[in-house]
C-alpha cells in the first residue's frame, strides 16, 4: 500500500481566521494562504496538515470526527487554549480524564490527560 496521510480538511465560515487560530494553537506554519483554502502543517515539508476550506454554512451539530491532543500538562494547555479563544464543550462526555474544547467556530477537540515530561 502506498497511501500517505496528507491532511485533514476542515470546513470553515472564515477559513483564514480559523486556520490562523489553529496555527497559533499548535505552533504550526502556514503553507498555503489563498481565497480557496488555507493550509497549515507542523513544518513546511512535514505532513499531515490541516486544510481549512471556506463554506457558506455554519456548524450546526457535533463533529463526527475530532482531534485528540496529549500535552505534557493538561491543565496548563487547557488554560492556554482557553486564553487563545477556545471554549469548553459538552458533548455528553460526563466526567472524564480528558477535556472537551471547541475552537472559535465550534469544532470540538479533546485535550487528553498529560503524559508528563518526556525524557
Amino acid at each position: 500500500m502506498s497511501l500517505e496521510w496528507e491532511q485533514v480538511n476542515v470546513d470553515a465560515h472564515d477559513a483564514e481566521t480559523l486556520g490562523r487560530w489553529w496555527a497559533e494553537a499548535l505552533g504550526w506554519v502556514v503553507v498555503n494562504d489563498c481565497a480557496e483554502e488555507f493550509e497549515i502543517r507542523p513544518e513546511q515539508d512535514r505532513l499531515p496538515g490541516l486544510l481549512f476550506v471556506p463554506v457558506p454554512e455554519g456548524k450546526t451539530i457535533k463533529n463526527r470526527l475530532h482531534l485528540d491532543f496529549r500535552p505534557a500538562d493538561q491543565a496548563a494547555e487547557v488554560a492556554r487554549l482557553l486564553a487563545l479563544g477556545a471554549r469548553h464543550a459538552d458533548v455528553g462526555q460526563g466526567e472524564q480524564s480528558w477535556v472537551v474544547l471547541e475552537d472559535p467556530e465550534g469544532n470540538e477537540f479533546c485535550v487528553l490527560r498529560g503524559h508528563g515530561p518526556r525524557t
